[in-house]
């Protein structure tokens, strides 16, 4: 079982920076391909950003590609979505999410991870 928290939301005009992490539980946290999504109010959750195991390997959708970088530190257990020039269209809800690395390639799609946290706001004023 691996629990996740997400912490650094909030409200920020456009063109600012917010750093979200995401805590995870558990010993074995570094065999873990970890993602963010976000969800804005009466659409689908979107992908975002995902990492492997190592954090050696990255992948972003082109709507945030250049903008956002995910990051981890597996000494810590936590996860981080660097999101710089944030746009009113950033605004959701973002999670953090979790899945057993595998070498199947990069996991873009919400069903493909097993854990997930209780999201955090994230608000972009224009």
């Amino acid at each position: 079982q691996v629990q996740l928290v997400e912490s650094g939301g909030g409200m920020v005009q456009a063109g600012g920076s917010l750093r979200l992490s995401c805590a995870a539980s558990g010993r074995t946290f570094s065999s873990y391909a970890m993602g963010w999504f976000r969800q804005a109010p009466g659409k689908e959750r979107e992908f975002v950003a995902t990492i492997n195991w190592s954090g050696g390997n990255t992948y972003y959708p082109d709507s945030v590609l250049g903008r956002f970088t995910i990051s981890r530190d597996n000494a810590k257990n936590t996860v981080y979505l660097q999101m710089n020039s944030l746009k009113p269209e950033d605004t959701a809800v973002y999670y953090c999410a979790a899945v057993k690395w595998d070498d199947l390639g990069f996991k873009t799609y919400s069903y493909e991870y097993d854990y997930w946290g209780q999201g955090t706001q994230v608000t972009v004023s224009s």
